[in-house]
């Protein structure tokens, strides 16, 4: 019998390859629903394609329009957070993917939680906004969150070897910026920054990857998803991006997970849990690769990494504040309105500014996100007035 899913965020890098997934197994999944937040002509092609029973587009004007071309098929087209709502708790579904950028479906995943779904989650903002009330939700609900990050199912899958877990390394590649000089990262546009050696994602997870952002919002996740302390969790620069993630016991065993840069393994292996399934991607060979290099990133280049930890740490609405103000910054350097070394500027000033709260209530947790976002845009305005925007 098939599996049903619902894919929130089914038009963007992680939605595309999850669909991919699906049609590479024909018969062992069913779509039963989309959502995507604006994306009319590729959420239309893929109703077309999938035949889910739900298609959500948040915009309300491009929900009609959704609807206007999809007519003669048997779907049901919603727009905005009832559609989400109604997508991420559809009878019959047994995982959704969180897929969407920001916590916009925050709401839906706790639904979904609540309604006995288990989560594939690929959302970093919905796990460092909220993960303390997501994680707390799940076990309370004994429902699963599995991870589709490729660092965090690493990890999820080298637990569990018996013993007491006293280390897990996140791996990072570096990024496409990794060696040049704080000088040079001022002047870089964002077609650099978007040039990643390795993997191909979405635009603002490629910033944060160049900024390492991202490994930041990941050590926070994954102190959330596998319930460990900060001083349990480090990162390493691995450029080659064959090492997502070491797991060390406290026998001494290092488990390390080794795979090819491609996002289908992850996000096949969170579909098919615990289950792992034939897929077809390029096989590694150890002897070609000839060495795998490890070294500690430098955070006097790469702040951001810096400024992640610390409000993981200091806990509370610190971790939304982080993942809000970074979103609008990297927007302000994507639209080549500040630099790329100004995004941990704005980050840190909203940082230092916020009044926080407990992150253990949902409306807390929200208005810690709105707040962010409007004060990131307010200083973000600020550096674009003060210096030259990036070429």
């Amino acid at each position: 019998m098939a599996r049903e899913i619902a894919v929130l965020g089914s038009t963007g890098s992680i939605g595309r390859q999850t669909l991919e997934v699906v049609a590479s197994h024909p018969g062992q999944f069913k779509v039963a629903a989309l959502a995507a937040a604006r994306n009319i002509d590729l959420l239309a092609e893929q109703v077309r394609r999938f035949r889910p029973r739900l298609a959500v587009l948040l915009d309300p004007a491009g929900a009609r329009e959704l609807a206007r071309r999809v007519g003669g098929l048997k779907v049901r087209v919603m727009a905005g957070d009832e559609g989400l709502l109604a997508a991420a708790c559809l009878d019959g579904v047994e995982r959704v993917v969180a897929a969407m950028v920001g916590i916009r479906s925050l709401p839906a995943v706790l639904a979904a939680l609540e309604a006995g779904k288990d989560i594939a989650i690929a959302n970093k903002e919905i796990l460092v906004a909220a993960g303390e009330v997501v994680m707390g939700r799940a076990r309370a609900l004994k429902r699963r969150v599995i991870p589709v990050d490729s660092e965090h199912s690493a990890i999820f899958q080298c637990l569990h070897q018996g013993g007491r877990v006293v280390q897990v390394i996140i791996t990072a590649s570096g990024g496409p910026l990794r060696e040049k000089t704080i000088e040079e990262m001022a002047a870089v546009a964002p077609e650099e920054a978007l040039n990643h050696p390795t993997w191909v994602m979405g635009p603002k997870v490629t910033v944060d990857s160049a900024t390492l952002m991202n490994k930041g919002l990941e050590v926070i996740e994954a102190r959330h998803l596998f319930d460990l302390e900060y001083n349990q969790i480090d990162v390493l620069v691995h450029p080659q991006s064959v090492v997502h993630a070491l797991v060390r016991y406290s026998d001494g065993s290092l488990f390390a997970h080794l795979g090819p840069a491609d996002m289908r393994l992850p996000i096949q292996y969170a579909l098919t849990w615990p289950e792992r399934w034939d897929l077809n991607t390029r096989v590694l060979d150890l002897a070609t690769l000839g060495q795998l290099d490890f070294k500690r990133p430098d955070l006097e280049r790469f702040p951001c990494l810096e400024l992640a930890w610390r409000a993981g740490r200091a806990g509370g609405t610190y971790p939304a504040v982080l993942s809000a103000a970074d979103e609008i910054a990297v927007e302000y350097f994507l639209a080549r309105k500040i630099s790329l070394t100004a995004i941990s500027h704005v980050v840190a000033r909203v940082l230092e500014e916020h009044r926080p709260a407990a992150a253990n209530d949902l409306e807390a947790i929200l208005a810690a996100d709105a707040w962010a976002r409007r004060r990131a845009a307010e200083v973000a305005e600020g550096f674009s007035k003060r210096k030259p925007s990036c070429s």
